[in-house]
């Protein structure tokens, strides 16, 4: 689960998308308010605005049932057959539906929808409708979905488990994931929908995420949210700890919360209970010659620092750590200079072109040296994410141990309790 992500103009039309998604509308002008974040009413299941797209120069509409494609005051453009690919593809302010068996439709703002209840968007299958628009880059695409709906294609795609001895994690996993929800509702407003599909908010796979196991954990956990002083939490969650959570404000500045605080995760004597992660424990170890061209493409990204003065690279260093054993200052001296970054600027720094992040922030690093420069970099580590809140591995590993949904949400957010919301 990410953060945050870069904020885009409001594109054109991004009322009218609003309005599709059935909020409350002005009678005079036909605009509909955005909702703020975190305001559903308690007792009303949300309907959600997923985008799954924005700014996409190409898209498909298909599926195994006729689709129906309107405009947003529901009069009927065009069908696309059963079985029966239509491509979606930006003009000059509008959208340009083609397709075989003479399917076409021309409009800036696209409604898809089908009798049985799904919609096929590049291969994907997914509950509710879509509504697609022209933006300034391409097309903007969002699913509109009831919120339960929603989920069911979450907490298997974050969890990523099909066995039955995680059913427990998989219903605390439906607990976070509703409380995420209820918590960021119209966090991307901007961008004309609530949250993205994909790791910046929660990932979200559709029907090709749901399994037996996954819907009944979401039913069986239906309206409930983790709740703190009245409201709910910021409920962060990552893959692995690696035996101990960071607190809130090692990672996320603004995140001052007493139920986000460092707690071993490991029963007594014990384990932790993560361990069973592939990412528990893990090396990395490259030559100097692709540590100098990972930091001439990442080190000016986080500090003042042309590429040129990379290199070479005298030494690098764990300054400091945070009381949860993560770095807190790396240090890394150039040529002519120092440079020092903190641990979450470090994952992003140390990592080679088109690789993620560092696993975590929870590493020793020794750098071997050849020539006064450095020749090798050997990095060890344990978990994988940010390490603040909710620990999936930790929960799978709990809930095998037995415990319950309940007990293991509540372990990673001390304090806090679960409310059914509606």
């Amino acid at each position: 689960m990410g953060i945050s992500a870069a904020e885009r103009r409001r594109p054109p039309l991004a009322l009218l998308l609003i309005a599709v998604a059935g909020c409350i509308r002005d009678a005079r002008t036909g605009a509909v308010p955005a909702p703020e974040a975190g305001a559903a009413a308690v007792g009303t299941e949300p309907r959600l605005r997923i985008g799954l797209a924005v700014g996409s120069t190409r898209f498909t509409l298909g599926g195994s049932a006729e689709l129906r494609v309107s405009a947003p005051d529901g009069a009927l453009l065009t069908r696309v057959p059963a079985a029966t690919t239509a491509d979606v593809t930006p003009r000059p302010d509008q959208l340009a539906l083609a397709g075989a068996r003479g399917v076409h439709a021309a409009a800036p703002v696209l409604v898809v929808s089908s009798e049985v209840g799904t919609v096929r968007l590049n291969g994907r299958e997914y509950r509710g409708h879509a509504v697609l628009r022209r933006d300034a880059q391409g097309v903007t695409v969002v699913n509109v979905v009831n919120a339960e709906d929603y989920l069911l294609g979450v907490v298997g795609a974050e969890l990523g488990t099909k066995d039955e001895r995680d059913y427990e994690a998989l219903r605390a996993q439906a607990i976070v994931a509703r409380t995420y929800t209820m918590r960021n509702l119209g966090r991307r407003n901007a961008d004309g929908f609530d949250l993205y599909a994909g790791v910046a908010d929660q990932v979200y796979a559709g029907i090709a995420a749901e399994f037996d196991a996954v819907r009944r954990a979401v039913r069986s956990t239906r309206g409930e949210v983790v709740m703190f002083e009245g409201a709910p939490i910021d409920a962060f969650f990552f893959s692995t700890c690696g035996g101990r959570t960071a607190e809130g404000t090692e990672v996320f500045r603004a995140a001052s919360r007493p139920y986000l605080r460092s707690i071993e995760d490991a029963p007594r004597g014990g384990p932790a209970w993560c361990s069973a992660s592939p990412r528990f424990r893990w090396q990395e170890r490259w030559s100097g010659d692709v540590v100098a061209r990972m930091l001439r493409q990442t080190l000016p990204k986080a500090a003042a620092v042309r590429p040129d003065e990379v290199e070479p690279l005298r030494d690098m260093r764990v300054e400091s750590t945070t009381a949860s054993g993560r770095v807190a200052e790396l240090v890394l001296r150039l040529r002519n200079r120092e440079v020092r970054i903190d641990g979450v600027q470090a994952r992003q720094v140390l990592r080679p072109a088109g690789a993620e992040p560092l696993r975590s922030a929870a590493f020793t690093l020794a750098a071997e040296h050849q020539g006064g420069r450095v020749s090798a970099l050997v990095i060890e580590g344990q978990g994988y994410g940010h390490g603040v809140g909710f620990c999936q591995w930790g929960a799978i590993g709990r809930g095998r141990a037995g415990q319950s949904a309940a007990q293991i949400v509540t372990a990673y957010f001390p304090g806090t309790t679960i409310a059914r919301r509606y």
